[in-house]
């Protein structure tokens, strides 16, 4: 009797337990993903117009594209843009080689204090942007910056973190900083579920660390740092804590300096909530865009080097 109720269980399958736990995982994803990006498009797509003699009512109405127009014609988000680029070019370059250096230093045997270490370099990652923005923007402040003390007293010339140039890279050290310890912990995870035999078989075939590390390592990490990669690039493009944090101590970082920041000034500085949509929007389709132009690409060159 059992076994015929059993059978029976089987055959109607699990039942509505499995979407029961699944519903409170969906709605979330429908309420705080789903529904704002299509408040976001339906926004972009209306306009506040004056309608009426006189002082006339505000009312909003539908405009089609003439807001992603607007947005496409700005010439101050193209030069966020050049700006943002130019971050990127530093932070996920540095990023990606001291998590990958990081890991496999790790991942050497005779290595001590691993614990300690993983912990030192991941720990940056767990201090909020805004925060980490606060300690570094001290740290470069001429007047309290310890560094430019220590340059002092032994009479050398103090950098300027704040100069046109060099602002790039005091906004990208800030995001290396707190960023290289994710990524390292995604790789040395990678690099510690590899199996153990590969490598016993290069020691025996006489490869020294260095040539276990660069032939066999870094070919096996492939989709690791494609993952890796694909979030720094992620990180470059939502870039906004940082440089909006440092503004307040310095003139080289603009209120439109990067794309975000320009969005944050079009929705809360200009009150146009609707322009701001459709460049957030535009900037949304822009990361989709080159992050699956980055995997294919990554992808195609891992099957190359395979």
């Amino acid at each position: 009797m059992t076994t015929v109720s059993t059978r029976r269980r089987r055959l109607r399958g699990p039942g509505a337990a499995p979407y029961l736990m699944a519903a409170p995982a969906v709605l979330l994803f429908i309420a705080f993903f789903l529904v704002p990006i299509g408040y976001a498009i339906w926004l972009s797509l209306h306009a506040m117009r004056v309608r009426g003699r006189g002082f006339g009512v505000r009312t909003e109405v539908f405009v089609g594209l003439e807001n992603y127009l607007s947005a496409i014609t700005d010439s101050a988000m193209y030069e966020a843009l050049v700006r943002m680029l130019a971050y990127g070019v530093i932070m996920v370059p540095v990023t990606m080689g001291l998590a990958l250096s990081f890991a496999l230093m790790l991942d050497v045997p005779k290595v001590g204090l691993k614990s300690f270490s993983r912990l030192s370099i991941f720990l940056p990652y767990a201090v909020p942007g805004v925060i980490a923005s606060v300690l570094w923007g001290f740290t470069y402040l001429p007047a309290v910056s310890p560094i430019n003390r220590v340059a002092t007293e032994l009479g050398v010339p103090a950098p300027d973190f704040f100069g046109d140039v060099s602002i790039y890279f005091s906004i990208a050290n800030i995001a290396i900083w707190g960023s290289v310890g994710f990524n390292m912990v995604v790789l040395y995870t990678a690099l510690r579920a590899m199996p153990a035999e590969v490598y016993e078989a290069a020691k025996i075939d006489g490869a020294s660390e260095w040539q276990i590390a660069w032939k066999i390592k870094i070919p096996l990490l492939a989709p690791a740092l494609i993952m890796t990669s694909v979030f720094s690039l992620i990180g470059m493009l939502q870039v906004f804590s940082e440089p909006n944090t440092v503004k307040s101590m310095t003139n080289s970082i603009t209120p439109d300096w990067v794309p975000l920041m320009r969005i944050y000034q079009q929705g809360f500085i200009e009150n146009d909530i609707y322009l701001s949509a459709a460049t957030s929007v535009l900037l949304a389709l822009i990361t989709v865009l080159l992050s699956v132009a980055a995997l294919a690409v990554f992808r195609f060159r891992a099957r190359r080097s395979s």
